[in-house]
């Protein structure tokens, strides 16, 4: 009985020990399969409540991360890059980007921290323009002339938005939809920026539009970096480089005067990289005219259409940025007219030349004059436009 016993108790043991090594090898298995599903995506994109307008409008903000290090925040109102985290050369992360921490202080007077613009990005002078016969009127929000798209342009329009992940990107897709004659521009014109965080440390924006009226477009974004981390400190030491032979001077209300300028042997020559305070405070017309650096430069290159354009470098931090676009044209603006008013992280604020823009974009005034790009949007055409921002360290 007992050796009966002893090889029934053998018999289920290696009995439990064949379902236990099949039940394993099934599981790990199952885990095996699961896991490519758990990790598709390298970049991420959540959303959570950002406030709510005075007007009533809910604003939210869309957190997109990617494996490499780069964190963004975009909210609704103005569809405005609110931060933009990067590390440096020690993998220290930090904002590189002015900004606001509350909706409220966006809706109220600032300089476009992180916008989107248009209608019409830059200024178009007197605040006129004319299709045809046609003769259409603007704010004049910057002097006498209109400035990014008047009064209220897309900068401060709450945006719809949805969300789309892949493999090696995530993406923001904003629309809105400017009606006939809003800020005095013909035409319904339906408009979508997409935002694409890449696993290769590179921001895409694709703005798109089409109208029901012949009108004029010229979109752009408004982000000021300051690679330095610290918003404390002037942007006089980054180091700039822009793929430009030509600039366009302008005149006292910064309205170009029509001639397409070299930039050799002025302070304006950014061919080979150079200190943004290495020139800026040269006794030259055009510097005075702007408080500094506040004109378009005449892209090289724009027959092969999407290509690298300008880059900006912190040496102290090693972050370096790479601008590349199909735009014809790039303001690079440093912050001139910041002035100390705009509140700043750690209980500081914004002074002169904190930051820098790099819009890309088409000529200013290009409506009013003929020799310029056209920027004229007709029915039945697709206006669209890419620009890249890459993040590296080097």
């Amino acid at each position: 009985m007992k050796k009966s016993t002893n090889i029934y108790y053998t018999c289920a043991l290696l009995l439990s020990l064949v379902v236990s090594v099949n039940c394993k090898d099934k599981k790990d298995k199952e885990m095996k399969e699961e896991t490519p599903k758990e990790n598709i995506s390298k970049v991420s994109i959540t959303e959570s409540n950002y406030g709510t307008t005075q007007d009533g409008k809910k604003v939210t903000q869309f957190f997109m991360k990617n494996e490499g290090g780069i964190e963004v925040d975009i909210i609704t109102y103005g569809g405005r890059i609110t931060s933009l985290r990067t590390p440096d050369k020690d993998g220290n992360m930090q904002n590189v980007v002015l900004g606001f921490d509350n909706l409220a202080q966006y809706e109220k007077d600032n300089p476009y921290f992180g916008a989107l613009i248009g209608r019409y990005g830059n200024r178009i002078a007197k605040g006129k323009f004319s299709m045809g016969e046609e003769v259409y009127t603007l704010a004049q929000n910057n002097g006498e002339n209109s400035l990014h798209g008047g009064i209220k342009g897309f900068d401060k329009q709450v945006w719809e938005a949805k969300t789309e992940v892949g493999e090696n990107s995530a993406s923001l897709i904003l629309t809105y939809l400017s009606k006939d004659m809003e800020e005095g521009f013909p035409g319904n014109l339906s408009t979508t920026v997409t935002y694409t965080l890449n696993d290769d440390n590179s921001l895409d924006v694709l703005y798109e539009a089409t109208t029901d009226k012949a009108t004029v477009v010229n979109l752009t974004q408004h982000a000021y970096f300051n690679l330095s981390g610290d918003f404390s400190r002037t942007i006089l030491d980054h180091v700039v480089e822009i793929d430009a032979d030509t600039f366009l001077p302008v005149d006292g209300g910064l309205i170009p005067t029509g001639e397409l300028r070299p930039v050799e042997g002025t302070p304006f020559d950014f061919r080979e990289p150079k200190l943004v305070g290495q020139d800026i405070s040269e006794d030259n017309e055009q510097l005075q005219l702007g408080g500094g650096y506040d004109h378009c430069w005449v892209l090289n290159g724009q027959q092969e259409g999407f290509r690298k354009v300008a880059s900006a470098y912190h040496p102290a931090t090693g972050r370096y940025l790479e601008v590349s676009t199909d735009e014809p044209g790039i303001q690079f603006y440093t912050g001139n007219f910041l002035d100390g008013t705009l509140p700043a992280p750690n209980n500081s604020t914004y002074a002169k030349r904190s930051g820098f823009c790099l819009e890309t974009q088409h000529y200013p005034d290009s409506p009013n004059q003929e020799e310029f790009p056209s920027v004229v949007l007709n029915p039945g055409e697709t206006y669209t436009t890419k620009t890249t921002f890459t993040l590296m360290t080097k």
